[in-house]
């Protein structure tokens, strides 16, 4: 059993920045990819960023290439999402998942493990 804790969510201007963090279990790291994937009204839900677990290779969506960083610090067992220059469009529950497998994640569907999520708005 993986345990995924998110925070980091908020109301936020265009342009502006913020870092969403994941716990997860210990050790959960060395064998799970831990992502984030989103979900915002009437769109359809869509992976955002991805870390293997293996060898820390990450994945970006095209939306948010160039403006969210994935990073994580093993020794904190935790996963961060920095997401810079946020737009309306980026609008959305964030949720943190876990899984062996991380093309789940990028596909955001069937994950072993999925956080309870944390809002992010961005609006003037």
């Amino acid at each position: 059993q993986v345990e995924l804790v998110e925070s980091g969510g908020g109301l936020v201007q265009p342009g502006g920045s913020l870092r969403l963090s994941c716990v997860v279990s210990p050790f959960a790291l060395d064998y799970y990819a831990v992502g984030w994937f989103r979900e915002a009204p009437g769109k359809e839900r869509e992976g955002v960023s991805t870390i293997a677990g293996s060898d820390a290779t990450t994945y970006y969506s095209d939306s948010v290439k160039g403006r969210f960083t994935i990073s994580r610090d093993t020794d904190k067992n935790t996963v961060y999402l920095q997401m810079d220059n946020l737009q309306p469009e980026d609008t959305a529950v964030y949720y943190c998942a876990a899984d062996p497998d991380w093309f789940r994640i990028i596909r955001a569907s069937g994950m072993d493990y999925v956080g309870k999520g944390t809002l992010v708005t961005v609006s003037s």
